[in-house]
C-alpha cells in the first residue's frame, strides 16, 4: 500500500498555492440573487452530472462545452490538473452556471470554460467576470489566457472585453486562436463587467450551500 501512496503522490502536480475566492451575491435581471462561490471538492460529481445531459447537446455548441468541462473536473478530482478551480453560480441552491480555468503560473492564468444553465440572465457573463477577478485581483496575475468556442463566447470575451490576440500562444484547449486579457484591459473594463456585493448576505450562503441540478436546462 506504501509504494501505491508514494507512486501516486509522484503523479500529483506541484502547486502554487491557490487562495481562497470571498464568495458574492449578484442581482440577477429576473430579481433574483445569484451566489458566486468555489466548488468544494465533493461537489465535483455533482457538477459532473448536472453537464453531462449537455453532452450531446449540438446547440451553441453545448457539446464540446460540456464535454471539455467534464474531463476538466474529472482531471480536479483525481488530481490531474495543475492548481485547477471551478466556481459555481447557484440560485436557492439551484446551479445556474459553472466556471472553471487554472494558474499556468505566478504570473500566467489560464481560463477554461464557461457553461450556462439558467439562461437570460447573463449567468455566464457574472461568471466569466468572477474568474478574470480571481485571477487578476485575487492572485494577481497579469494576464490570462483565453479561448472561444462558440460565435457568443468570441462576441462576450473577445470583443466585449477588447482582448489582445495572441495567436502565437498555444492554449491548452487546441489550435483556436489565443487571446489576452491583460491587466491594463481589466481594470478598463472591470467596473463595467464585474459586479457583486460583499460579504455576502448570510441568507443567501445559507440557501447556496447544499447544491442541486436544475429541475430543466434552458440551452
Amino acid at each position: 500500500m506504501a509504494i501505491i501512496d508514494k507512486m501516486e503522490q509522484q503523479l500529483r502536480p506541484p502547486t502554487i498555492g491557490l487562495k481562497p475566492y470571498e464568495a458574492k451575491v449578484i442581482p440577477l435581471t429576473s430579481g433574483e440573487d445569484m451566489l458566486v462561490r468555489e466548488a468544494t471538492w465533493d461537489e465535483i460529481p455533482l457538477l459532473m452530472e448536472t453537464i453531462e445531459p449537455l453532452m450531446k447537446q449540438p446547440k451553441d455548441f453545448y457539446d464540446i462545452v460540456a464535454s471539455r468541462i467534464y474531463a476538466e473536473l474529472l482531471g480536479m478530482l483525481r488530481y490531474r490538473v495543475r492548481d485547477e478551480y471551478v466556481f459555481v453560480g447557484a440560485v436557492d441552491g439551484e446551479i445556474a452556471g459553472i466556471v472553471n480555468g487554472r494558474m499556468v503560473d505566478e504570473k500566467v492564468g489560464m481560463s477554461y470554460h464557461t457553461i450556462t444553465l439558467k439562461r437570460g440572465c447573463r449567468v455566464g457573463a457574472h461568471l466569466f467576470a468572477a474568474k478574470m477577478e480571481y485571477h487578476l485581483d485575487v492572485m494577481n496575475q497579469d494576464e490570462v489566457l483565453i479561448v472561444a468556442e462558440s460565435p457568443n463566447g468570441f462576441k462576450r470575451w473577445m470583443i466585449e472585453y477588447e482582448l489582445e490576440s495572441r495567436p502565437d500562444c498555444p492554449h491548452e484547449l487546441g489550435g483556436v486562436p489565443t487571446y489576452v486579457l491583460t491587466k491594463a484591459l481589466w481594470e478598463k473594463h472591470k467596473a463595467a463587467k464585474c459586479t457583486g456585493i460583499r460579504p455576502a448576505f448570510e441568507d443567501v450562503i445559507e440557501a447556496n450551500k447544499i447544491l442541486r441540478k436544475p429541475d430543466k436546462i434552458s440551452v
